[in-house]
């Protein structure tokens, strides 16, 4: 394996992390931000008003998201050992 080989599986692996994750953060901040401005337009500063609707979309955005991050990873993981076994 070269420094073009580690450099590509690397670049493989950023990528497919920031897609897998783009969707559950993109959520959570979505929430935050709706949560915080609906705490300033009423004043209320309940911490567990931020705290909960960000959890429940997050874990319903994950559940929702799962069989995608698994044959994702899975995919790249067939990708990945084969390519090693291909290597002289």
């Amino acid at each position: 394996m070269d420094l073009g080989d580690a450099t590509r599986i690397l670049q493989q692996t950023v990528m497919l992390t920031l897609t897998l994750a783009a969707p559950v953060l993109a959520t959570a901040l979505g929430v935050g931000l709706l949560v915080s401005i609906l705490q300033a337009a009423t004043q209320v500063n309940e911490q567990t008003l931020s705290f909960v609707p960000k959890i429940v979309a997050t874990l319903l955005v994950f559940a929702w998201s799962f069989p995608f991050w698994m044959g994702s990873l899975v995919a790249w993981s067939k990708a990945l050992f084969q390519s090693v076994a291909n290597l002289p």
